[in-house]
């Protein structure tokens, strides 16, 4: 799956216009897997950041490596098995097991993890437990969230199972977020 995966470079902006936030990030194959590694310039409410990020992937879409940085200073480094068992700087998070997945509020580029993990067929939905990481504390905790293949390959609903979000987005041929109404636009 991740093998025949070809390097891409994907822009957003935020939806209501650069000013309030930009991403770019680099999607490549490496080691038998993906790697995304991302700059975010955005902002969170009235407090505006930067952030750094690096995600890697295992060839079927496990998350097993994350890092993350701020432009204040800030540093989170995720470590996973694969199968739901998580470090956080070196020490073990047993709150966090059972997740595979993150999801880092910042970007849509992790929508993109449990969208090509789980390979949803027409009108099939999955809930999962992954590790939220929150903007730009760094915080991370465990979240229930739902997919559900709309079209596949095409059309997904997100739905946060913590709160009442629900969000159904386009996704490009390789599973990235087109749009993430309300959130994020993709640039050309």
């Amino acid at each position: 799956m991740a093998s025949n995966f070809i390097a891409r470079t994907i822009r957003w902006s935020a939806w209501t216009g650069c000013e309030a936030g930009l991403e770019h990030v680099e999607i490549s194959p490496v080691d038998g897997g993906i790697e995304l590694a991302g700059v975010v310039i955005g902002q969170e409410e009235t407090l505006r950041f930067g952030l750094t990020y690096r995600v890697r992937v295992d060839s079927a879409w496990r998350t097993r490596d994350v890092r993350l940085r701020t432009a204040a200073g800030r540093v989170l480094h995720l470590e996973s098995n694969g199968q739901g068992i998580w470090r956080m700087n070196g020490a073990e998070q047993p709150d966090l097991q059972g997740c595979l997945d993150v999801d880092i509020q910042a970007t849509p580029v992790t929508n993109t993890l449990p969208i090509r993990r789980l390979g949803l067929k027409a009108g099939e939905s999955l809930e999962i437990r992954l590790c939220y990481i929150a903007v730009p504390s760094l915080g991370v905790s465990p979240h229930d969230q739902r997919y559900t293949a709309l079209e596949p390959d095409r059309l997904y609903r997100f739905e946060s199972l913590d709160s009442d979000f629900t969000a159904d987005l386009p996704v490009d041929q390789d599973g990235f977020v087109r749009d993430y109404p309300g959130l994020f636009r993709r640039l050309p």
